[in-house]
């Protein structure tokens, strides 16, 4: 599930009382469980790590948030919030396959029972009775009739295999939160501009892409880890820029 609905209101009602950090802490949880479409762990160790809880005061309030607002069981914390917008999702995405089925399977022509051995012998002793002789010509269309095979092209963008890529090379930079047509798109340029140039398959490409987002997580400046001026972090928005893509796929950042 790469995007979720934010009720503000909600939100605010139920955090209140909670501090900054509890509140961030709150939202890492909630996006962690959506991202998985699972409960939260019960490992306390490995969640923290996963949300960069890394001091003693995150890690308190982690506890306490999921203590909060999660209910313990024994396939992990869950939350009723995150199950009800997980069904739904879930419907939606049963449904959409269904109607793609019931589609096709309107839209293709039905396919034509094998005629009977008998049936084709008797076809093949009387559908030709005059013998071919070098004269005849063949049946050919004129070149100008002759429609030519597609090229292959790109494979499909997997906008959200890459968006998944980026979450899991560059933890620290801002998550996608809402896929938007205008993001979809930016993505579908870069994948086809490099396509273009390499063409890889599908799998290549997604091997691309986990190499140039761990160049962004090396990158000093890319992920605000540099001590000069203003504080600053690219996210995947920027980074699909045609003028950053080619900079960052260039190694222009890595220091």
């Amino acid at each position: 599930m790469h995007y979720y609905p934010h009720h503000i209101g909600d939100f605010n009602a139920a955090t209140r009382h909670l501090n900054r950090l509890e509140r961030s802490i709150y939202r890492d949880l909630i996006e962690l469980y959506y991202e998985t479409e699972a409960p939260i762990g019960l490992d306390l160790d490995r969640v923290c790590r996963r949300i960069l809880a890394t001091s003693d005061e995150e890690r308190s309030a982690a506890r306490d948030v999921l203590t909060e607002y999660f209910t313990r069981t024994d396939a992990g914390w869950t939350h009723p919030r995150c199950e009800e917008e997980l069904a739904k999702y879930r419907r939606m995405s049963s449904g959409g396959s269904a109607g793609a089925a019931k589609r096709w399977a309107k839209d293709s022509p039905p396919i034509a029972p094998p005629s009977p051995p008998d049936a084709q012998a008797s076809r093949g002793a009387y559908s030709n009775q005059e013998p071919i002789t070098k004269n005849q010509e063949p049946n050919t269309l004129p070149p100008s009739e002759v429609v030519p095979q597609a090229k292959p092209g790109a494979p499909d963008c997997p906008h959200g295999e890459i968006v998944d890529l980026y979450h899991e090379c560059c933890p620290t930079l801002a998550r996608v939160m809402v896929l938007s047509p205008k993001r979809q798109g930016l993505i579908r340029q870069r994948w086809r501009e490099v396509w273009s140039d390499l063409k890889w398959d599908r799998a290549g490409g997604l091997v691309w892409f986990r190499e140039f987002f761990e160049k962004v997580q090396q990158s000093d400046f890319l992920t605000g880890r540099a001590k000069t001026g203003r504080p600053w972090q690219a996210d995947l928005e920027w980074l699909m820029l045609p003028t950053n893509f080619v900079k960052v796929a260039e190694s222009r950042y890595n220091h």
